[in-house]
């Protein structure tokens, strides 16, 4: 068999790019999440937007609180996963038994109420009892004020979304602060 050697570099060529559609055969989609499931990730959404609803100004889905809390569940926040596993599931029980509906479908008034009861540990349920909901909520309570406030690198403040709220100026290069425009912008509410 003689092959010439544009006929071998024609063959290996189309063999690569043949290869490239196997990944696309592939069944199953994976999951956008690194940890939550998306029902868990849907959950967690309602819970930061009910602690800072967007308004005029951005709230917790606009500056991606879930992407934070997510990436970090399975970095810094790697211990608090079964809490967050657990609590939700508790959470959810509770919404399906007391309003046959998970938490995420509850209308706001409604959340505000189950908030309330978790925040005041006067929520119901088997799992509360060893664990306190008020718990629970200062920890989702915590971490939605992190990635709504903390640094983009982290996974949250989407765009700079509460840097912008509040009016400071915020590091275009990772690293630098611009101190001096920062200045002048608190001089600027300051008169």
């Amino acid at each position: 068999m003689n092959i010439t050697r544009r006929k071998f570099i024609q063959s290996l060529s189309l063999a690569s790019g043949s290869l490239l559609l196997f990944p696309a055969c592939g069944g199953s989609q994976k999951s956008v999440w690194r940890f939550l499931t998306t029902e868990e990730a849907e959950t967690i959404i309602a819970l930061a937007e009910q602690i800072i609803p967007g308004d005029q100004d951005p709230g917790a889905t606009d500056a991606g609180v879930i992407n934070f809390i997510d990436k970090q569940l399975v970095g810094f926040y790697s211990n608090f996963q079964e809490t967050y596993r657990n609590g939700i599931a508790a959470l959810n029980q509770y919404c399906h038994e007391k309003f046959s509906q998970p938490f995420e479908k509850l209308e706001w008034n409604r959340q505000t109420e189950v908030l309330k009861l978790m925040e005041k540990n006067s929520i119901e349920g088997e799992y509360w009892k060893e664990n306190p909901a008020s718990r629970f909520f200062r920890m989702i309570r915590d971490h939605s004020m992190q990635g709504f406030y903390g640094s983009p690198r982290h996974g949250g403040n989407r765009d700079y979304v509460s840097y912008k709220m509040i009016r400071i100026d915020f590091p275009h290069i990772i690293g630098q602060n611009r101190y001096a425009s920062r200045c002048e912008t608190l001089n600027a509410f300051a008169k």
